[in-house]
């Protein structure tokens, strides 16, 4: 049991998925927050836009 553990501690394969997939999630969540924040932004510009027309 204790060398089958000892093992898994040492074994690294699948640990740059979990980083992957977690920068992934980060960009992800970057992402929609910027859209969240710029949506308004473009929804006022092109309010003014069709007001002047």
């Amino acid at each position: 049991m204790k060398s089958l553990l000892c093992k898994l501690w040492v074994e690294e394969e699948g640990q740059t998925l979990v980083e992957y997939a977690l920068i992934i999630a980060l960009i992800a969540v970057a992402a929609i927050a910027a859209m969240s924040y710029l949506s308004g932004k473009v929804q006022t510009n092109y309010s003014s836009v069709g007001n002047h027309l």
